[in-house]
């Protein structure tokens, strides 16, 4: 089924962009006024994604924070609307069920990164500062190519700093902001 709508011209506002409603099929995002579409992900990010929230969400549980992990959601910025793969948000902010959550309530994002160029080059590049701005704390980017690795990021003075790099085939610690530990190969393993 194809939905008739009138042709945009000009730049994009948050409101505009929600007003398109939910497509499961591709991610619009806001970068300053400019529109950022995105195909919905493959298997092997969606592997990790789940493997992941599973494992912040028992960290999570574990600690009895009053945060709440969660998928693919619309996170305000000051200059834009980005949907991270995983976003830790408080749970009060996400109890009233919103369409949007503003940057304030959210502690740690996570980005897993396309495998187009121009994915990676927004994931890598042009998405941290945005955070760094709205000053979500952590920021964790998960490489799927050449071989998996989770880098472990915390904001510093206003910009991210790597505190860990998790490589596939190691167990490791990470410490904040929750207690967890993984091997990034494990997160994207097919299962048998």
């Amino acid at each position: 089924m194809s939905v008739a709508h009138d042709p945009h011209y000009g730049p994009w506002t948050i409101e505009e962009v929600l007003a398109l409603g939910e497509d499961r099929g591709q991610r619009r995002e806001l970068m300053g006024e400019a529109l950022l579409m995105s195909p919905a992900p493959g298997f092997k990010h969606q592997r990790a994604s789940s493997r992941l929230w599973r494992l912040l969400d028992a960290a999570v549980e574990a600690m009895g924070a009053p945060v709440e992990v969660l998928e693919a959601v619309n996170v305000v910025l000051p200059d834009g609307l980005f949907i991270p793969d995983l976003a830790v948000v408080d749970a009060a902010a996400a109890a009233e069920d919103p369409v949007t959550v503003d940057a304030e309530a959210v502690l740690l994002v996570v980005e897993i990164v396309s495998p187009s160029s121009s994915g990676r080059r927004t994931d890598r590049l042009l998405k941290p500062p945005y955070y760094a701005e709205a000053g979500i704390e952590h920021l964790w980017r998960l490489e799927l190519e050449p071989m998996p690795a989770l880098i472990v990021s915390e904001l510093e003075n206003g910009r991210y700093v790597e505190r860990t790099v998790a490589e596939a085939g190691r167990m490791t610690a990470i410490e904040k902001p929750f207690p967890v530990k993984l091997d990034p190969k494990a997160l994207v393993r097919q299962s048998r």
